[in-house]
């Protein structure tokens, strides 16, 4: 192992060193989806899942239409929208709840101190930002004082999402805490339940871990993060 690989894994906190080994990953072969019912509106106002437009925009179209949302009162409290950022084209996606204080400012998602830990969970396992990964959230403004967003809030933006998801196209997505895998997979199991499987969000397997900024304060759960990246790597290696 090389001199800078190591130095990943202690900033990480995974020293002793784990190694990758082969993964046998449980298959959840029930996919749940929802039928959201919302009142329908102008696209900018009430994107709604039943609104076909947003369906048939491409990245400059979503893009845009993103940043001009007015649909619930997250943008009115944001400074900015975080639409996401990295590969168009990526096999990986990395899907978290929503932007903090320093995403909100830069809007970028995942900076500042679990921004970097996320680029050092990458690295650890031979991927990087920007190069065959994209990441976002499942919303797109700051909710106030780094709340989680409300069910309401993540339904607005489930159309904006559920665009991006079908423009990359990825072969994996790693849902980044409790939030982001219970509003994707539509469950109300606890993040321990929900890891350690392989689970199918129409049709694209999906691997659930824990949110980087959680780790920054509950450092002895780093060594199951580690365990959840090797079973990503190690699928994703099946595949290929």
């Amino acid at each position: 192992m090389n001199t800078r690989r190591k130095v990943i894994l202690r900033e990480l906190g995974l020293t002793p060193l784990w190694r990758l080994r082969k993964t046998t990953a449980t298959v959840d072969s029930s996919l749940e989806t929802t039928d959201a019912e919302v009142t329908q509106t102008d696209a900018l106002k009430q994107p709604g899942e039943q609104n076909p437009e947003i369906g048939q925009m491409d990245w400059a179209q979503l893009a845009s239409t993103v940043a001009s949302c007015t649909a619930c009162p997250l943008r009115q409290t944001c400074t900015q929208t975080v639409f996401g950022v990295g590969d168009q084209n990526a096999d990986w996606l990395y899907i978290g709840e929503g932007p903090g204080a320093r995403e909100d400012a830069l809007g970028e998602p995942f900076v500042g101190q679990a921004g970097k830990l996320l680029d050092n969970m990458l690295a650890a396992i031979q991927l990087k930002r920007g190069q065959n990964v994209y990441i976002t959230n499942i919303v797109k403004c700051r909710p106030p004082n780094n709340r989680n967003p409300s069910e309401d809030e993540a339904k607005q933006c489930a159309p904006y999402l559920a665009r991006q998801i079908e423009l990359i196209k990825p072969k994996l997505i790693v849902a980044l805490g409790k939030v982001a895998a219970q509003n994707l997979l539509n469950s109300n199991d606890s993040i321990a339940n929900l890891r350690g499987k392989i689970h199918d969000f129409k049709g694209i397997p999906l691997i659930v871990t824990y949110h980087p900024a959680y780790l920054l304060r509950a450092l002895p759960e780093k060594a199951k993060a580690w365990k959840d990246l090797c079973m990503a790597r190690a699928f994703m290696e099946s595949q290929s």
